[in-house]
């Protein structure tokens, strides 16, 4: 697991976060409610506001102002992102529909509107530009973050496009491609249902 202040990336050794023990045995270890809210998610860019645990319906972003509320969204290639600010808490899930739709803009703006404007953010482990291999309605949906991947294809760096996205709010990468890398979850490797999570609750 990849723990910073208020937020938290889990990796494949912490087990399919959609099962109820293995959210409960991460919630032990970094000692917050073992009850979460969580979204179901639709890679486009609503965002809904939780006040206690629990599904809060259709979105890919969640907010809250609640004390001790963690918030979830659940990945395997596509981008968790929490965002934090005074007194408030963010998490976006970004695959490349929600990223081109703005999903951490609108996680922020909702914060903004909670009177707790984002004053940073972290991009947890999610897939590289390195192994994002996309077409060409992906490529034209962002102009400013195309690359390449190892194998010589076009790509999109989802990280770039998000930092630029929430600019000025700065933003923290963790590292880490899902798809080559060691120790994640990968849909576009293997085809896993399993889920990794990004999880963000009130400092």
């Amino acid at each position: 697991m990849i723990r910073l202040l208020g937020a938290a990336f889990t990796t494949a050794a912490d087990g399919d976060q959609r099962d109820d023990a293995a959210r409960a045995q991460v919630s032990s270890r970094l000692g917050i409610a073992p009850a979460w809210a969580v979204a179901t998610q639709v890679h486009e860019a609503t965002v809904a506001v939780a006040t206690g645990p629990g599904s809060v319906g259709e979105a890919d972003g969640i907010v809250t102002t609640t004390p001790g509320l963690p918030l979830a969204v659940r990945t395997a290639d596509c981008a968790g992102v929490v965002l934090h600010g005074e007194g408030a808490v963010g998490v976006a899930h970004a695959g490349w529909r929600g990223a081109a739709n703005g999903i951490a803009s609108a996680v922020a703006e909702a914060m903004a509107a909670a009177d707790a404007p984002a004053a940073g953010a972290v991009i947890g482990p999610h897939i590289g530009p390195c192994c994002f291999e996309v077409g060409p309605e992906v490529l034209e949906a962002f102009p400013d973050a195309q690359a390449i991947t190892s194998w010589g294809t076009p790509s999109v760096d989802l990280a770039a496009a998000i930092e630029a996205e929430l600019d000025p709010v700065p933003l923290r990468r963790t590292g880490g491609c899902t798809r080559c890398g060691a120790g994640w979850m990968s849909h576009r490797a293997d085809g896993t249902p399993a889920r990794l999570a990004a999880i963000g609750w009130v400092l």
